[in-house]
């Protein structure tokens, strides 16, 4: 197999589908086989062999190649975006100005389209790829600027968009899940078929006055290169609504691939080069969970996860960051945390932070960003509405789980991970006493190991307000649903942490911690 990266140089790709107009405000998104094969084509004859002599057999040997087999996408993050400007449009002997819609893609930064073809090249033809690709300086329209690096594929993770015949349904029988959409995509005819093809269409002309037949049959050239090379005017001048020298299949894409995303909120990292680390959602669903189910949707959360990086990349391809298995040597707290949050404080969870400290790549957001819900535990669906992501440092002007602080507090309570070890010679005091020394013993030590300072106050709360209602921990579900876990601490405790200096949340620590439990949000 063979791929290409397409790294959109200025973020955007303009393009409109073969034989539609500008004005008409649609985009191919991903470009088709055709519209590559026919970049490579360009490059070839107007950079490398002006007379079309010198590299003709080489390129037509590396584009039967490219053609016998259909690629797959894998695609960035992208926004549909679109311009209004007026154009004189000639009306007689006058120019009337003309509304004119300029749609295109945003792709998002730092983040290639990848066209996998399921082939092999041998060393001729992948050096010949190697410099085509390297003097192409757009695809689609001239100011879609792209860089182009080819790689073979190390992974198996599953494509975004991929051929498809054309009766396979779209919906998934057991859930009733809308998978994707079906788009239309040409791409070339092998030599094969546009022969069988040329030779039918004459066929089919015996009745066809001479005139029109010869413009036909200057668009029907006997070479299948010739026919790939035939410029776009001449086949719509001779009538031609589709290529002859390609086809059309069909692929599935995904339903969100052009969807308008103007209610995100795009985070940028305070530094280009780090990788973003947290994500926020919106929760719809009527009723919302309560707070005191923190721990289920945290669960809830991590499933929905586990489940979309098994469809996009296989079951044996997860991330660690976020199954939490297979964790680096002296690693265990830089995987996902799945913290639900009451931001409105109703005391509803309404909104949901993905925190993975390690930082996400191009695959785990692919995976992370696409999350449309979470189901709960009677199989009912809570809408996720992805909001946006970015470094955990740039929350605190939306939520108090993020941002810089000294002083934390729990909004859920922290569950000791370990048994306490008590003498039973001890007085109940001095159980209280020697078992609050091994708390906060082990937040201290919970700190240092996440690279945090030493705590200078750890105190007990009693209990905390839930919109305006007092809770104590006995009112929080406090229990995984992990068949077979131990858990040390059944009951739990609020904590006010502060540090000698500030900290960067999200917060969370002891039992659970990854799925909402020992949760603390800024002071006031």
């Amino acid at each position: 197999m063979i791929s290409l990266n397409f790294h959109f140089l200025a973020h955007r790709y303009h393009a409109t589908p073969w034989g539609h107009h500008v004005n008409e405000a649609q985009v191919a998104w991903p470009p088709d086989p055709w519209r590559i094969l026919r970049a490579l084509i360009a490059t070839w004859r107007r950079k490398l062999d002006p007379a079309g002599d010198e590299y003709r057999e080489e390129v037509e040997g590396l584009l039967a190649t490219l053609s016998s087999a259909l690629p797959f996408y894998y695609l960035p993050p992208t926004v549909v975006v679109h311009t209004r400007h007026y154009m004189p449009v000639r009306d007689g002997t006058k120019d009337k100005p003309a509304l004119i819609f300029d749609a295109a893609v945003h792709v998002a930064e730092g983040m290639p389209l990848t066209v996998t073809w399921p082939v092999e090249l041998d060393g001729r033809q992948r050096a010949l790829l190697l410099r085509l690709t390297g003097n192409l300086g757009y695809l689609g329209r001239a100011e879609s600027w792209v860089e182009i690096t080819m790689e073979d594929p190390v992974d198996k993770a599953q494509p975004d968009c991929f051929p498809i015949d054309d009766g396979q349904a779209l919906i998934d029988p057991d859930t009733g899940e809308l998978l994707g959409e079906r788009v239309q995509f040409l791409v070339p005819r092998t030599p094969e078929e546009y022969r069988r093809f040329r030779r039918q269409a004459f066929e089919s002309m015996h009745a066809v006055k001479r005139k029109e037949k010869e413009r036909f049959m200057k668009t029907l050239p006997k070479d299948w290169l010739d026919a790939l090379c035939t410029d776009t005017s001449d086949l719509q001048a001779a009538g031609w609504s589709s290529p002859p020298s390609a086809k059309t299949v069909y692929y599935r894409r995904p339903v969100q691939a052009l969807e308008s995303q103007r209610r995100q909120t795009l985070w940028l990292s305070s530094s280009k080069r780090e990788r973003p680390t947290t994500l926020r959602y919106a929760l719809a669903a009527k009723p919302l969970p309560a707070l005191e189910q923190a721990v289920r949707v945290g669960e809830w959360a991590r499933l929905a996860a586990m489940g979309r990086a098994k469809r996009l990349l296989g079951g044996e391809h997860i991330p660690w960051q976020i199954s939490g298995h297979g964790t680096p040597e002296g690693n265990r707290h830089q995987h996902a945390f799945f913290l639900p949050e009451d931001a409105d404080g109703d005391g509803q969870i309404d909104h949901l932070l993905i925190h993975v400290p390690a930082g996400l790549d191009a695959q785990m957001e692919r995976v992370l960003r696409t999350l449309r819900y979470l189901k709960d535990q009677d199989g009912n669906r809570i809408q996720l509405l992805f909001e946006g992501l970015g470094g955990s440092g740039m929350l605190a002007g939306t939520t108090r789980l993020g941002g810089t602080a000294r002083e934390w507090t729990s909004i859920t309570p922290y569950l000791f991970p370990w048994h306490l070890k008590l003498k039973k010679s001890l007085g109940s005091q001095e159980r209280a006493g020697e078992a609050w020394r091994q708390i906060e013993a082990q937040i201290r030590r919970e700190c240092r190991e996440r690279g945090l300072p030493e705590p200078e106050v750890v105190e007990e709360v009693a209990e905390i307000r839930v919109a305006g209602r007092p809770r104590r921990p006995i009112h929080f579900h406090r229990f995984r649903i992990k068949r077979g876990l131990a858990q040390p601490d059944r009951i739990g405790r609020f904590l006010r942490v502060r540090f000698r200096e500030p900290i960067v949340g999200p917060f969370a620590l002891g039992f659970g911690c990854h799925f909402g439990l020992g949760l603390f949000r800024r002071a006031e």
